[in-house]
């Protein structure tokens, strides 16, 4: 099914065609046909699924429908937890806009900069704005942006919107929003996402995507058993020997991004941090210098984990695991995009075994383990292969310390 079939008209199956897009994903097709018709849509669909085209095509396209270009009343507010994923969001719907009325404006708003830009970006009015809830409110609360036109909510990656604690600040701006279409996308559906889901959302088209099978086959994943005090000194050593142009490290704190940075900088290797306690200035640009290229390792908390796309990255590590098997997933997610082979490699250390075992279960995978000669951990009784040093593959099997102790005492005297 073409772009074409959709409803959408040729402005955007231009821009569409100039950007590659050639046949619309699962969730654009389930959901454009349902946002055209003006109805309220409930979709749950992994990253990396075509989300932001499944909503800005249709707003956009409704918005052409209008006929009055000259209308800056703002139509469509989206939402989104995090600083990157709106500004990725804002730039997405500028492509998707481009050979729309010249005199459309869509703005982009958030925190951790001043506010000024914004209400300078505002005056005269916009069609779209892509802002995380609390600089939404801040410009509400300077007079810069009235919402009594929005006839388009889109509460994107929802899960996230409460787990950054924005619960407070969407009622706030619930109960400023006119009666509207809203459309609720999130990867997950915890308790707290399902009730909000069932008090603003009006007999909703409920649209569940799951996983293309393709999408993790083109994902080769492994899982490196090794002590945690080697980790760093292991992912130093993939980095070297593996050549890999640019490497996307997960861990869990803002001080490990650092910490690890640093030591990777001290043996030469060109890395820095992304956490969510750097200026906006500074995440930008570390985003964009991992993006050109320019950098070869960004060493990230889960801020990166969700809505961030980095074109053709090789691989990803998961130096600490995350928390859940949907944040494996996402994480993992950065990798092997648009039809890209991809790598993900995960530390497990003694200690982590037990919770890898359970991302497994959830996940419904299995990823065998795998020692590197050199780097070994004789602390863990698991069936696990010994890869060579400087080699990219896997043979040979090694024994625990545990194991050769059972055979011994099993032994006849």
């Amino acid at each position: 099914m073409p772009f074409s079939s959709l409803g959408l008209s040729a402005p955007l199956l231009r821009a569409l065609s100039e950007n590659n897009y050639r046949l619309p994903t699962p969730i654009q097709s389930a959901a454009i046909p349902v946002i055209l018709q003006g109805g309220d849509v409930r979709a749950c669909a992994q990253t990396g699924s075509g989300k932001t085209a499944a909503f800005a095509l249709p707003i956009l396209q409704r918005l052409l429908d209008r006929h009055d270009e000259s209308n800056r009343h703002t139509a469509a507010l989206i939402l989104a937890p995090s600083r990157e994923l709106a500004m990725q969001i804002g730039e997405s719907v500028r492509v998707y806009a481009r050979f729309c009325p010249a005199q459309w404006r869509i703005v982009t708003a958030f925190g951790g900069v001043s506010i000024n830009p914004q209400l300078m970006a505002l005056r005269g009015g916009a069609q779209v704005v892509v802002a995380t809830p609390g600089r939404l409110l801040d410009l509400v609360d300077h007079n810069a942006l009235r919402l009594e036109t929005i006839a388009t909510l889109v509460l994107d990656e929802a899960d996230k919107l409460f787990e950054f604690g924005f619960a407070d600040e969407l009622t706030r701006i619930l109960a400023i929003l006119p009666q509207r279409q809203t459309l609720l996308f999130s990867a997950t559906f915890p308790t707290a996402v399902q009730t909000f889901a069932e008090a603003v959302l009006n007999t909703p088209t409920r649209i569940d995507i799951e996983p293309a099978a393709s999408t993790q086959a083109a994902i080769a994943q492994r899982a490196i058993v090794v002590d945690a005090a080697r980790r760093t000194q292991l992912l130093r050593h993939f980095i070297q020997q593996q050549a890999w142009s640019r490497v996307l490290v997960f861990v869990a704190t803002k001080y490990a991004t650092e910490h690890v940075a640093e030591k990777l900088r001290r043996g030469g290797i060109h890395a820095t941090a992304l956490h969510g306690e750097l200026s906006q200035g500074a995440r930008t640009q570390a985003l964009a210098d991992f993006k050109a290229s320019q950098l070869q390792v960004l060493v990230a908390t889960d801020l990166a984990a969700r809505g961030i796309d980095i074109a053709h990255l090789p691989v990803v590590v998961n130096y600490d695991l995350p928390r859940s098997a949907v944040d494996y997933t996402h994480r993992i997610g950065r990798t092997g995009r648009a039809g890209q082979a991809g790598i993900a490699i995960s530390f497990v250390t003694p200690e982590s075994e037990a919770h890898f075992r359970l991302i497994e279960k959830r996940s419904d995978a299995r990823v065998p383990r795998e020692q590197i000669a050199g780097f070994e951990s004789h602390d863990v009784a698991l069936d696990i292969k010994t890869t060579p040093p400087g080699t990219g593959g896997v043979k040979g099997k090694r024994k625990s310390k545990k194991d050769k102790l059972r055979e011994a005492q099993a032994a006849p005297k």
